[in-house]
This record gives C-alpha cells, structure tokens and sequence, in this order.
C-alpha cells in the first residue's frame, strides 16, 4: 500500500477543491454572459424591478467588482479601474456617467476571459495562499482567508446579482 504524505494529499485536496470551485465561477460567467447576449442594450437598461438597479448598472457593477480581483489576488493591475467610482463606490442613478453598454458588455468579456484564463494557469498550492488584503500574521490566524475563498465569494456574488437579471429576460418573454 503507497503512503500518502500530509503534503500530496494537501495538494490534491487543494486540486480538487481549487477545480470544483474554479467550474463554479465559469458556469456562473457563462449564466451572465448568456444573459447580456439574449437581451438588447434597451432591455439591459431597464431596472430589474421597480426601483430597483438598472441592468446596465449591474453589468458594469460585476464587471468593476470581477476587475478588482486582478490586484487582489496578486494577478497584476485592474483593467477597466475608471469603473470603481461609478459601479463600486455609487449606487446606480447617482448621475455618474456610465460607458457605452457595448463597451460594458466588452469590458465584461476581457475581465471575464483574462480572469478565467488566469485562473486556469494558477497551481493548486497558489489557491490556498493568502490573498492581497490580508496581513500575513492575520492569514496566519485565518487560512481560510485565501485566494480561493475570494473566488468563492465572487462567484456567489455573480449570482447573487444573476438573480436580479433574470427577470429582464423574463420580461421580455
């Protein structure tokens, strides 16, 4: 019988729980992709429910917030940070100007494509170190506080916010 060290089964512990959470945020941006495509830049401007967030609102929202996890995650500098001001730091209908919805909708696509591309080229171990916003004495403390678990909570968030979107297609039905 072959002994497993603590460190292979780290690893392929890592692997596994590194690749069931990485198809979890692909299925989730392709949920959201699909959607932004099935609707026209007319309907993605609608509110999701009365005075609720406007479609094109969220797509740049999820577009700046997926951006973020760029320098977060130690994968190099945000691609789109002019959207941080209006899609972050502002509810929609502050009166900030937004981009075009075609430039929104290729934002979406670049962040999404490099991110999962990213992604996809990280070791298992990689997943499981600290991410950018955490003190290495505190991620000493609170391992769970990784990389991985960013991924997690961005995926929940996408779709959190494919929720609210939903009903723009249904609408349209």
């Amino acid at each position: 019988m072959e002994t497993i060290t603590p460190t292979a089964k780290t690893l392929s512990d890592a692997s596994m729980f590194a690749k069931t959470i990485l198809k979890s945020w692909e299925l989730q941006v392709n949920r959201l992709t699909d959607l932004f495509n099935s609707v026209n830049d007319e309907i993605l401007a609608r509110d999701t429910a009365t005075g609720r967030n406007s479609g094109v609102y969220l797509l740049g929202h999820l577009v700046a917030v997926n951006d973020a996890m760029f320098p977060l995650l130690g994968l190099g500098s945000k691609l789109y940070p002019e959207l941080e001001d209006a899609f972050i730091k502002s509810p929609d209908k502050s009166g900030l100007e937004y981009p075009s919805v075609a430039d929104l909708r290729k934002y979406w696509s670049d962040v999404s494509e490099k991110l999962t591309a990213r992604f996809n080229s990280m070791a298992p171990d990689e997943w499981l170190s600290k991410h950018e916003a955490v003190s290495s004495e505190d991620f000493a403390k609170e391992p769970h506080r990784n990389k991985l678990n960013v991924v997690l909570s961005r995926t929940t968030h996408m779709s959190y916010h494919l929720g609210q979107l939903i009903y723009l297609r249904e609408r349209v039905v």
